[in-house]
């Protein structure tokens, strides 16, 4: 498929969250009466996620050209898909091969847990997501299964690399299995939010830690994920901050970072309310308002 903690990194338990549409006033909705809630505003996107075949087939190719990735990224020893801030240990020969992934809207699709947030017009909660991951239902979004085993028959480990809570530990490792996606043995595999990295500071949600944890012994060749969190940490997270995250990168997009698409939440919402989610949901609405761009 959240406040405070969520705004700097990709998803707390999950990745940011898009806040609960609260009823709109009339000079947003005429539509909405006290008969009549007010149109919630992740509808069209979950309805995107869940019927659109574009969405689909945006998946199936994003993963179709990761695996095509492979073999040159294993071929190429200098080839690392770790920012620069995050290969804190030296690039050297013998580092094994591995590909991290986030697990939320990239590996597993929570869509049916925003769908009845939707229908039942309620809000994201540690609560409720919590039973969502422990019912071990999500499917696989579209091509991953395939890239994940071709990454493993390489001889490449996988790394989950997620905001889910580290609590939900065993109940996301079985949902993995039951869709039978590789998982090392040898390895922790589920590097979940919490996750503690010796002499590295964590802040909120960023994985700068947990990437750095995974760099001690793995060469990176591929990172996939739906938030820019998944890639590299923002510093700033406004959008021309999170512009600034990405530039040095740009060039590895398509190449050593896979993006996918996640219009139902994430941090790039909070970038445009100045990041304060206890301001009243009116309010919330009307800076998103004053972002479109008319021309």
């Amino acid at each position: 498929m959240l406040i405070a903690s969520l705004l700097l990194g990709a998803c707390s338990h999950l990745p940011q969250r898009t806040a609960p549409a609260a009823p709109a006033s009339p000079s947003v909705s005429s539509a909405a009466t006290a008969e009549s809630p007010a149109p919630n505003d992740n509808l069209n996107a979950v309805a995107w996620t869940q019927a659109a075949i574009e969405r689909d087939l945006i998946y199936r190719q994003t993963y179709r050209d990761a695996g095509q990735q492979l073999s040159r990224a294993l071929a190429d020893p200098a080839w690392d898909a770790l920012p620069a801030e995050d290969r804190k240990s030296p690039l050297v020969a013998g580092l094994k091969p591995a590909v991290i992934v986030d697990i939320d809207e990239t590996v597993l699709d929570n869509s049916p847990y925003q769908a009845r947030l939707v229908v039942n017009n309620a809000s994201y909660d540690e609560f409720t997501w919590a039973q969502w991951c422990r019912e071990e239902r999500a499917h696989a979004v579209p091509g991953v299964v395939e890239f994940l085993r071709e990454a493993s028959r390489h001889g490449i480990t996988v790394f989950y690399l997620s905001n889910r809570a580290s609590d939900l530990e065993q109940a996301t490792l079985a949902n993995l299995r039951k869709l039978d996606l590789p998982i090392a043995n040898d390895e922790q595999a589920f590097l979940g939010l919490g996750t503690v990295v010796p002499g590295c500071e964590q802040h909120g949600s960023e994985k700068g830690c947990r990437r750095q944890l995974i760099a001690q012994k793995y060469r990176v060749l591929v990172q996939v994920g739906d938030q820019l969190g998944d890639f590299v940490d923002v510093t700033a997270n406004t959008p021309q901050g999170r512009r600034d995250a990405v530039e040095p990168y740009l060039d590895w997009i398509g190449e050593r970072w896979f993006v996918l698409p996640n219009p139902t939440y994430g941090s790039w919402e909070p970038a445009l309310f100045n990041n304060d989610w206890r301001q009243p949901a009116q309010d919330r609405r009307r800076a998103k308002q004053a972002a479109l761009r008319l021309n």
